[in-house]
């Protein structure tokens, strides 16, 4: 794996290179851990012919191409590693993760003119190698196990808190690091809602209920959306509403190719919502891209292109698709999966998340 991380760290030297920048200070946690494997790290100097990585403490298995700067409780590890970097003239740091003040402690101890990376880090992770693919893997399989197993049971009367912390545990106890996110449950009026927080709200006969989960393996992340009723046979508006969204959100993954964007997704997903007569609301887009971070590159209507010509999608990019309807006062459905960007001569996309999508009454 040395070589793999090695590799990374060419390539973002590479581009300091290009930008005439002598070193670059990575700051941002899931950043660092991309270029070196170390999870917890908070700070990394990438220089021509060294590589520094600041710890809380000495660890007992790492590569050997990374040197130690041991940073001693209450100090900044950027501003410490900033101390240390050989740069003459220019040093590269991440503006995204610094605030002001850390920013200026940071100049003050490089003692060098600073230059904002852009995002170099992040537009390197877009696309994923099979490693990264294989971990996605198994985190969706742990978070369909999870969902699967808490639709046998017993849901009426349990509150959506509940269900939501029974989620996170099972994840765990599948060999999740934790969930990739906070898991939510909306019930009832709540169901169908993009970023529903759990609540006191307990689950009743008759009613949707969405569930949004992903779980965390080896840092990285996978995240699924489902939709069911709970109790009794699904209402005529509930099967309708149901069957617009899951048209919607098929739209949207056929739409999902190599040379194609979110935005294209997006835009698929709409003409169902609006030939169906329900007013798309879809501003945040249908999706955005996975990896260490849950919500990462790429992004609908990004301003700074991803690898690919004009913001494409490339073979390898894991990415969420969903989308849902929430009618006041009843509730609604949302439906999401994780997949990955293939070309259409390796079958098209590959999906992730395979917990059925169909309206079930549990």
């Amino acid at each position: 794996m040395g070589e793999v991380f090695a590799e990374r760290r060419e390539r973002l030297r590479e581009r300091c290179s290009g930008a005439g920048v002598d070193a670059a200070l990575v700051s941002a946690p899931a950043n660092v851990r991309w270029l070196t494997g170390v999870a917890g790290a908070e700070a990394l100097l990438v220089e021509r012919d060294r590589v520094l990585l600041a710890v809380a403490h000495p660890t007992r298995e790492r590569d050997d191409a990374l040197e130690e700067l041991v940073v001693p409780a209450g100090q900044d590890p950027a501003v410490a590693i900033a101390a240390a970097a050989q740069a003459e003239a220019l040093l590269g740091v991440e503006e995204h993760d610094l605030t002001v003040a850390r920013h200026r402690a940071v100049a003050e101890a490089a003692g060098c003119r600073l230059r904002d990376l852009h995002h170099s880090v992040e537009q390197l992770r877009v696309v994923k190698d099979e490693q990264e693919l294989a971990s996605l893997r198994i985190a969706a399989e742990i978070a369909d196990q999870a969902l699967g197993e808490l639709l046998e049971s017993i849901l009426v009367g349990r509150s959506e808190r509940h269900l939501a912390m029974e989620l996170e545990r099972r994840m765990v106890d599948h060999g999740a690091d934790g969930p990739a996110f906070p898991v939510r449950v909306g019930a009832g009026d709540h169901a169908g809602r993009a970023r529903h927080l759990p609540g006191d709200r307990r689950v009743e006969e008759g009613d949707f209920l969405t569930v949004s989960l992903g779980a965390c393996y080896r840092g990285y992340r996978a995240s699924a959306t489902r939709t069911f009723v709970v109790g009794l046979a699904p209402q005529d508006w509930q099967v309708e509403l149901h069957a617009v969204v899951f048209a919607a959100q098929r739209a949207a993954r056929e739409a999902l190719a190599v040379g194609a964007s979110l935005d294209d997704c997006a835009r698929a997903a709409t003409r169902v919502l609006e030939a169906r007569g329900y007013p798309p609301e879809l501003e945040e887009g249908v999706g955005h891209g996975v990896g260490l971070d849950v919500e990462e590159e790429p992004r609908p209507g990004a301003l700074e292109p991803w690898p690919g010509e004009f913001g494409k999608l490339e073979n390898r990019v894991p990415v969420t698709v969903g989308l849902g309807v929430a009618l006041p006062g009843r509730g609604g459905v949302r439906i999401e999966d994780t997949l990955v960007v293939r070309p259409s001569e390796d079958g098209g996309p590959e999906l992730l998340t395979i917990t059925t999508k169909e309206l079930l009454a549990l």
